[in-house]
């Protein structure tokens, strides 16, 4: 009988370097709960490990926080190279992350290749020297299992990872490193051909470079690109010259320095456009680096953003917009968008279709060379750069025939950066035919010839809806599986089939809402499903496909009732929304929360009256609703006074105060958990709950939790009366409030309405230690809601919230 091969197990890593990457990988092994050590270079003065201390230290300090919760810092293990070699010889996964010096990296391998154990993978994280080259420093029994890994910065958040093998790394080091970064990590991985600056920079940087160019071209300044080519293009909000802030202008040339010292005109048709700007090396001279140094192309001082005039040699007023024409073409369909871009008599657009145009062609020219196929390239712009679409996705997207005869007439013409033509691919054969690179069969591999499949990894069986391109025929989470239920406001459905087998027992419940508000159709939409799987089912799930879970309850479909029948529809509104979330809680089938993104007031109380919860990393949860002058009223306060109890009940002490002062200051406050483990601490996720690193894994993993406590017999919790804090607890919370509204801290409205959460988690007037059910809570939850919604402070934080999608601080 043959055996199956053994799986590989990452129970320890190394990260090799303490410097920036480094040092937020290490904090991203440990947000994912991976045993890892840091190391570093022996400290010349003080204790041996003082380089690696250092860095773990200024990781509580960094945002956007590279930690979970700040205090897992103490988890990351330190070492030296002087003292602690023999570490190695525990780790399965060894990552290199020093500087970009290919003689120092080489020098480190020769120092640690005794050290590393038969079956460890090791990977050099660099951000473009040659992976094949590295590996020439290794011996012949670890080459094998060298390979490159590239983390984008910052790596916590970040989704891209590219992986790139060497001409001796067997495919099996790869199959596995990608499946530990997929589950493990929860990262996209790209797999790029070892050329200089892989997939993602390449085409990026070069990107960055065209519209540097093509900005001093059109005349415009940095501050009107960056309106242009951030959100209202479609990609990330920073623009071009912001980013380039934000990645450190000495990080930015140390990567066009990659292309130009590995590349020439007669390797790259694009080489002529590979010098450094000239205001990124006066930048450089002048040692403003971008965000790191607090100025580069952009330097706030106090309120106002100044930009960086070249001419001037000086910081000059910033803030310019780009006109609003352009903004209102780039709303259209994507042919219309480029057919007016490029007829577009203004110097806007004629450099937005510049930049378009050079992007296509750049990355039809490099395709065969940097990447199996399309997709890799288009699903790397999208995780590392940002973009909502890949450059071959908006090329499909707006006619291929048609843009590629648009992009050859301005190469014919001399407009082009470069005069190289566009592959033949494009024009003749398979392509042309199919309208594009993405098809049902797979993506376009210009070296192969053909279109090829995604990968079929085990660890790809756990998303069910992978994020998928334009022209993919990937299944579609809004019409996939069988349809019991559905309307504006919900659908109730169930996934079943091949894809995945016995699912069928858990019914899903999906929100159809803008931000996944909760509306009196949706809590009526929930009870249906839980009705509904108590007759049918095992279990009930509730997932929304995308982000957020809920953003919170709807207030604009509680206004028309509000308006017409006064305080007393908004109280019977609550009612409802309240008794929805006990029938969750005590529903007759476990109930499974599935989030990902924003869990906020509404959102986080349907949230935490479900059975279990399951989390994506990145998960914000917290009762919010003091932003908008109200407090939480469909059970979050009643939720946070029993949470209480139940914690004080496994504790020798007698006193309540002490369990319910996180849960008190966290709705006073409108405290989000700003992670899945920072959300536990909070209290509103527990430690029975499931934090899943990868976003297209959320269901897969809800619906086996639901399944798992189906078949081991779950069953409702009893219905119990639980002690509180009583008119005690409340005069003291109370007076820490009133030393915060006299220090300033909070206004008079915000003491008003912590006082009356005080009241309600306390349990109103009665004496500690008095028994409370839910609903005698809920009741006072629900009278402190209707006596804040007819109060004109709550009313204006309303309305402005609102209008302005802003809190008013009043």
């Amino acid at each position: 009988m043959s055996q199956s091969p053994s799986r590989f197990q990452v129970k320890k890593v190394a990260v090799l370097g303490a410097g920036v990457m480094g040092a937020q990988i290490a904090a991203h092994l440990v947000n994912c709960k991976i045993p890892v050590v840091l190391f570093d270079l022996p400290a010349k003065e003080g204790p041996k490990n003082g380089i690696v201390s250092r860095a773990i230290d200024g990781l509580k300090k960094l945002k956007p926080a590279p930690l979970g919760v700040a205090q897992d810092a103490a988890l990351i293990g330190q070492a030296n190279y002087e003292q602690h070699l023999e570490q190695l010889r525990d780790c399965d996964l060894i990552i290199e992350a020093i500087a970009e010096r290919m003689d120092w990296k080489t020098d480190l391998y020769h120092q640690i290749a005794p050290f590393i154990s038969a079956h460890a993978i090791v990977a050099s994280n660099t951000s473009g020297l040659s992976i094949t080259q590295l590996s020439e420093a290794l011996p012949d029994a670890i080459k094998p299992r060298f390979c490159g890994i590239h983390f984008f910065n910052p790596p916590r958040y970040m989704h891209l990872v590219e992986l790139i093998n060497t001409p001796t790394t067997t495919p099996e080091v790869l199959d596995q490193l990608e499946a530990f970064a997929t589950s493990g990590l929860g990262k996209g991985v790209v797999r790029a051909h070892d050329t200089p600056n892989f997939v993602a920079n390449r085409v990026g940087i070069a990107g960055m470079l065209s519209t540097m160019q093509e900005a001093d071209n059109f005349g415009l300044t940095y501050d009107v690109v960056d309106d242009l080519t951030g959100k209202k293009l479609g990609r990330a909000s920073s623009g071009t010259f912001r980013t380039a802030d934000v990645v450190g202008l000495d990080t930015m040339a140390h990567v066009i320095k990659t292309l130009q010292d590995n590349l020439d005109a007669t390797t790259d048709p694009f080489y002529g456009s590979y010098g450094t700007p000239a205001v990124v090396q006066k930048l450089l001279e002048l040692g403003q680096l971008g965000q790191k140094t607090k100025a580069g192309f952009f330097k706030k001082v106090g309120r106002d953003v100044l930009r960086f005039d070249l001419e001037a040699q000086d910081y000059v007023p910033g803030g310019q917009k780009a006109d609003e024409v352009y903004g209102r073409m780039l709303k259209k369909p994507a042919a219309e968008r480029l057919q007016l871009l490029r007829n577009a008599e203004g110097a806007q657009g004629q450099f937005l279709w510049a930049i378009l145009r050079n992007s296509f062609h750049y990355a039809a020219l490099h395709l065969g060379a940097i990447a199996d196929n399309a997709r890799d390239v288009d699903q790397a712009m999208r995780w590392g750069f940002g973009m909502q679409q890949g450059p071959f996705e908006l090329w499909q997207d707006a006619g291929w025939l048609n843009v590629a005869k648009m992009i050859q007439e301005d190469i014919d013409a001399g407009k082009a950066l470069s005069n190289a033509p566009l592959p033949d691919w494009v024009f003749n054969g398979p392509v042309a035919e199919a309208g594009g690179v993405h098809t049902a069969a797979g993506s376009w591999s210009a070296s192969a010839n053909k279109f090829v499949a995604r990968r079929t990894l085990p660890v790809y069986e756990k998303q069910y809806f992978p994020e998928k391109l334009l022209g993919e025929a990937l299944p579609d989470f809004k019409t996939a599986g069988t349809t019991l239920h559905e309307d504006d406001a919900i659908r109730l459905w169930t996934l079943d089939g091949p894809a995945c087998p016995a699912s069928s027992a858990v019914l899903i419940a999906s929100i159809k809402t803008k931000m996944h508000a909760i509306s009196p159709d949706v809590a009526d939409g929930l009870v249906m499903g839980v009705e509904l799987a108590e007759k049918r089912f095992a279990a009930l799930v509730i997932w929304s496909g995308d982000e957020p879970f809920s953003a919170g309850a709807d207030l604009q479909a509680m206004l028309p009732a509000f308006m017409v029948a006064g305080v007393s529809a908004i109280e019977g509104a609550e009612q409802e929304l309240q008794n929805a979330m006990l029938r969750i809680r005590y529903a007759g089938v476990p109930v499974v929360s599935a989030i990902r993104g924003l869990a906020l007031g509404g959102g986080c109380e349907l949230a935490v009256h479900s059975a279990r919860r399951v989390a994506h990393m990145e998960s914000y949860v917290g009762l919010v609703e003091v932003g908008v002058g109200l407090v939480p009223g469909a059970g979050g306060l009643t939720y946070i006074a029993r949470r209480a109890a139940e914690n004080a009940a496994t504790s020798t002490g007698k006193d309540l105060l002490p369990f319910l002062t996180e849960g008190f200051t966290a709705a006073a406050m409108a405290k989000v958990g700003m992670s899945a483990l920072e959300s536990r601490q909070l209290g509103f996720l527990l430690e029975s709950d499931v934090i899943v690193p990868h976003k297209d894994e959320l269901l897969f993993v809800a619906i086996n939790e639901a399944k798992a406590m189906a078949i081991g017999g779950w069953r409702a919790p009893h219905k119990r009366l639980f002690p509180v804090a009583g008119r005690s607890g409340t005069a003291t919370m109370k007076g820490s409030l009133v030393n915060m509204r006299d220090g300033g801290f909070i206004s008079a409205h915000d003491f008003h309405i912590a006082s009356l959460i005080a009241e309600v988690v306390c349990g109103g007037d009665v004496d500690a230690g008095t028994l409370v059910s839910e609903e005698y809570l809920m009741t006072l939850e629900r009278q402190a809601f209707c006596a804040l919604i007819v109060h004109p402070k709550t009313q204006e934080r309303i309305l402005g919230m609102l209008s302005t999608g802003k809190p008013v601080r009043n």
